[in-house]
């Protein structure tokens, strides 16, 4: 397979401008993603009453979602590869506002797992998406700020959807929150596509006497085994976060479903400024990226224990909750910084879809499992539980950095 061209022009001199402008339009789109994240989980209050389903039958609705994404999301990077990250990305934008267009008149169950899916389809392509649009053009020196700023909008994306869906269902009721939110996705649409030509990556050129199997070669590099195995533990707490933390809160501590849904706001923006300095932390110590993300998630799994406890009360629960946020996010440049230097040259768009679908993998599980605690009143031990898993993302994070050490040991 051969080098794509993209690798010199991320190391040639690049107008500030330039990189910023490409910055700005990815991170719009990521936040588009994580957007979508939300718009089944912050309407479960709503369907359990006007609809009486259960925990587990919501946790049910994530699940798929994240189902489709996984898999569409390991696949989608052979994709990206092979024609372009562009015309993908236009895709999933499609997929998201036909999933709100179906989600504002839906009426049954199975309708709403049709949304799911149709989301799920929706997000799956945009870690491979993103990151090759990234890592081909902009250049190397502003690598690491470009990371900050994509999962900064990220976060963003995830602040913004409690607002922007809470607002227009108190005002026009849930079904128009859905359509507000289809159009969103339409006019972010419009806007990439006015500037597409920034958005042109270069495809993997194959030889034809090449193999196909040597497209699958990265899946016997053991870093890119841990670096899944992050992804996957890592996000079983997030999901725990974003699905359950409104009810969790009415239940140990009875406070209102609006200072939950602020909590989880603060949460999304704590972690967003997390992002935004630890891209300064990823610039500093990128030789230390594995040792920066275990720090952050054990200091993470640490608060999210003590608000397990119920001793900090309703208040010092929530301010601890968002600041778990702020601990995450510190981390998160560094940890895609982390997934960089373990991908080999020309293999961008597969290994991201792969390691990332370890993502979707734990936002599948999550919902599934801690719905059933959720069921059975255990409020207290799903955060416990979930702080726990956090820990354990802490050993394959530094497992990636020793398989990233050895492999640049034996390359040398």
């Amino acid at each position: 397979m051969t080098t794509l061209s993209a690798d010199a022009l991320a190391t040639s001199p690049v107008p500030l401008r330039d990189d910023a402008r490409i910055m700005a339009l990815v991170g719009l789109a990521h936040a588009s993603s994580h957007f979508s994240h939300l718009l089944l989980p912050l309407m479960f209050p709503v369907f359990i009453k006007e609809f009486g389903w259960s925990y587990s039958e919501l946790g049910l609705m994530s699940t798929l979602f994240f189902v489709v994404s996984g898999v569409g999301q390991a696949s989608s990077g052979f994709v990206v590869d092979r024609f372009g990250a562009r015309p993908i990305l236009f895709a999933s934008l499609v997929f998201f506002a036909l999933a709100c267009a179906v989600a504002s008149t839906a009426n049954s169950y199975p309708a709403m797992l049709c949304v799911a899916a149709l989301a799920g389809l929706g997000n799956c392509a945009f870690h491979p998406v993103d990151f090759t649009i990234l890592n081909q053009r902009i250049s190397s020196p502003r690598i690491g700020y470009a990371f900050s700023v994509h999962g900064l909008t990220g976060n963003l994306g995830w602040a913004a959807a409690p607002a922007f869906l809470g607002v227009l269902s108190a005002w026009a009721g849930w079904r128009a929150a859905y359509v507000g939110a289809a159009l969103l996705y339409v006019s972010i649409l419009v806007l990439l596509w006015m500037n597409r030509e920034l958005l042109a990556t270069t495809v993997v050129k194959r030889h034809a006497d090449e193999p196909s199997a040597h497209d699958m070669a990265f899946m016997r590099l053991p870093v890119v085994w841990w670096c899944f195995a992050f992804f996957l533990l890592s996000t079983v707490t997030l999901a725990v976060v974003q699905n359950f933390s409104l009810p969790i809160l009415k239940a140990l501590h009875d406070v209102s479903l609006e200072a939950a849904t602020l909590t989880l706001t603060a949460y999304m923006l704590c972690g967003a400024a997390g992002m935004l300095m630890g891209g300064f932390v990823a610039a500093k110590r990128p030789a230390h990226s594995d040792r920066v993300v275990a720090t952050c998630m054990s200091i993470a799994a640490v608060l999210l224990a003590l608000c397990a406890t119920g001793w900090l009360g309703a208040t010092g629960t929530m301010a601890v909750l968002a600041a778990t946020g702020f601990a995450i996010g510190i981390g998160g440049p560094s940890r895609d910084l982390m997934i960089k230097k373990a991908t080999p040259k020309g293999a961008t768009g597969r290994v991201y879809g792969l390691v990332y679908s370890g993502l979707d993998v734990g936002f599948a599980l999550s919902p599934v499992i801690f719905g059933a605690f959720m069921d059975r009143g255990w409020y207290a031990a799903t955060l416990a539980c979930a702080a726990a898993v956090l820990l354990l993302s802490v050993g394959a994070a530094l497992g990636v950095g020793r398989q990233t050490a050895h492999a640049q040991t034996h390359s040398a």
